[in-house]
């Protein structure tokens, strides 16, 4: 069994939900994805050369994660005019049945959608599967001929589903294709996909018998996850290691007890802290990776657990749209 941390009480009340929709054809019939975009993808758009789609922490508030990539791309100046901006939503089945959403709209069972499992209805697909169509419809160069780079970013929640996906998404291959250039940045999520059973936390993961579960390890992934034939882990950790990884953190988001931050047993043996887990996630791959290592640790002062602060940030916009410095760690 996968495991799935249960969101708090304050986060199970119902999102507002987002009003424009992106449909995916399934085995099972159409499945709608609630999404805020900045620009109509349905007619060609030569301007643009960067997407940045932002992905939403468990309270789902995807208006507030979209009115934040506006405002940084604002920062950004010229190099944020020519950006397409995306905001998908991943509800939660309260949400639909507060809403009276129609049945093609796509639910979660809590926050299981962070570590890409099957969708609660109407069709059980993966969340990451979600992404790849998204991915997809930015490559197709008859919309966008000139796009250059993409940038999958997300904070808590979304920052656990960005850095999962990074390891074990689909479209990689499609967007290298298309001459298509990708960043993941991952800022202070609760925890990490670890590749081997090394454990930064007392004891490692010895006295955790469930520490190296998907979606901590790769014991018993969905089955979006589960490996392909000719595929390994140790190739995935590979590829995964030669991305374009930013980890976004900030300095200030060190409490044990942040009402969001995940204590299970198995999120412990990472570190108690989501500053503390990111900087010993960053030195354990990149100690087992020297070489072709394409990934970066950018701190971000004085900062808690806020999405816009860091986003907004000086370092947030130059992870966002190279523009601006930001010194690695």
């Amino acid at each position: 069994m996968s495991s799935v941390v249960v969101a708090n009480a304050a986060d199970r009340r119902a999102a507002e939900v987002a009003t424009q929709i992106f449909s995916i054809a399934t085995p099972h019939g159409p499945a709608n994805e609630p999404f805020l975009i900045s620009l109509d993808w349905s007619q060609p758009q030569p301007a643009v050369a960067r997407a940045v789609i932002v992905f939403h922490g468990v309270g789902r508030d995807v208006t507030g994660y979209y009115r934040t990539v506006q405002d940084a791309a604002q920062q950004a100046g010229p190099a944020g005019r020519d950006t397409i901006i995306i905001a998908p939503q991943f509800l939660d089945e309260e949400d639909v049945h507060e809403h009276h959403l129609p049945k093609e709209v796509l639910r979660w069972r809590r926050v299981a959608w962070e570590g890409g499992e099957a969708a609660a209805a109407p069709s059980p697909i993966s969340s990451y599967t979600v992404v790849d169509a998204l991915l997809a419809r930015l490559a197709d160069r008859s919309l966008f001929p000139n796009l250059k780079t993409v940038v999958l970013a997300g904070h808590s929640g979304g920052g656990q589903l960005v850095q999962r996906y990074a390891a074990v998404g689909k479209s990689a291959a499609v967007l290298a294709a298309a001459g298509i250039h990708v960043r993941y940045v991952i800022a202070n999520p609760s925890s990490f996909l670890y590749f081997s059973d090394e454990r930064p936390g007392a004891g490692g993961g010895g006295r955790c018998p469930e520490f190296d579960r998907w979606k901590y390890g790769p014991v018993d992934p969905p089955s979006y996850v589960k490996l392909d034939p000719g595929v390994t882990w140790k190739q995935r950790e590979q590829d995964y290691a030669q991305r374009d990884v930013i980890y976004l953190l900030g300095t200030a988001d060190i409490d044990p007890h942040e009402k969001d931050l995940d204590v299970s047993c198995a999120a412990e043996t990472q570190g108690p802290s989501r500053l503390l887990r990111g900087q010993a996630y960053f030195a354990y791959l990149h100690t087992r990776h020297i070489s072709g290592w394409n990934q970066r640790l950018l701190l971000v002062p004085g900062v808690a657990h806020s999405a816009r602060k860091m986003f907004t940030s000086p370092c947030g916009v130059n992870a966002l749209f190279d523009t601006g410095t930001c010194p690695d760690q």
